[in-house]
């Protein structure tokens, strides 16, 4: 079908294509005076791409305007407690590729996948062993780990930010009522060692009723994303990582809306089953539970 649509597209003539690569160049050239190298490199190929775009797909009027009135959408029902402009990069994949042009993989450290719109400054400090539960439904899940850089040495007290949403597929900033729960930070031991309680993590689909869910709609596109569980790691002379760890097993794996999956960062989540000891002996009666192992490898600084 895509085939056929493109192959119905007239190409226009020589002297039209002249028209239009004249204004591209026109437009180009108008940003040879500005003084900050880095914006006019940018701006530069912006226009060449965004004009090579619409030459392309020969874009009507209608179709532009429909755009606009789309983005123009995006921006009203931004605020301070959602971010729609972040979902839009997220499901084109801009996000994730402008992770991977800014964090290539360096020796044996740990991949590097999108921030999400749900990351919350001053999230509690926990104990090493401590629960980020805070609450929030779901099946508790034991996560530890060891935090070194890539020669292999401890890297003591590294600042690990953790986050995630509840069984029910929300994370707290989603509710009205103000509560905390699915976050927490912590620092890792002289050893380099933490472990934290949290839930394991479990499919649930971005904010979809909004612009950007209406887009997925019309492309046929779920809004689901892979089961994960969110890191954020820094220590000082380290690159800061921003990563998720993913359940094997799990069927969008290979379908995530934000194309955030990648397989180093796929772990066990092993359960476990009711009255099972758990590993700080907490008692959680009839309840299963389960245990991950997230060993976190941390690039220098560049």
């Amino acid at each position: 079908m895509t085939e056929t649509i493109s192959n119905a597209i007239a190409e226009p003539g020589p002297d039209q294509q002249e028209i239009e690569a004249r204004l591209t160049r026109s437009v180009v050239n108008s940003f040879d005076d500005c003084d900050n190298p880095r914006l006019k490199f940018v701006m530069q190929a912006l226009v060449r791409h965004a004009h090579a775009f619409v030459r392309e797909v020969r874009l009507s009027e209608e179709e532009w305007n429909t755009a606009i009135e789309f983005l123009t959408d995006v921006g009203h029902i931004t605020d301070d407690r959602r971010q729609e402009f972040i979902l839009l990069s997220d499901i084109l994949g801009i996000s994730m590729q402008t992770i991977n042009v800014n964090h290539e993989t360096y020796e044996n450290a740990t991949e590097a996948t999108v921030f999400g719109p749900f990351f919350v400054d001053d999230a509690p400090r926990i104990d090493i062993g401590g629960d980020i539960g805070g609450g929030a439904a779901g099946q508790p899940c034991w996560v530890e780990g060891t935090v070194r850089d890539t020669g292999g040495q401890p890297i003591p007290n590294a600042r690990i930010e953790v986050w995630e949403a509840d069984d029910d597929g929300f994370y707290d900033v989603q509710y009205d009522d103000g509560r905390v729960s699915g976050r927490a930070h912590l620092f890792s031991d002289e050893k380099g060692q933490f472990s934290f309680w949290g839930l394991t993590p479990t499919p649930y689909p971005i904010p979809h009723d909004g612009p950007v869910g209406r887009l997925l709609a019309a492309t046929g596109r779920s809004p689901m994303r892979a089961s994960h569980l969110h890191f954020m790691v820094t220590a000082p002379g380290m690159r800061r990582l921003v990563t998720h760890i993913f359940v094997r097993g799990d069927e969008l794996l290979t379908s995530d809306t934000v194309f955030g999956v990648k397989e180093s960062l796929i772990k066990d989540f092993v359960r476990q089953e009711p009255g099972s000891p758990t590993p700080d002996g907490r008692d959680l009666g009839t309840q299963s539970w389960a245990r991950a192992q997230f060993d976190i490898v941390l690039a220098p600084t560049p």
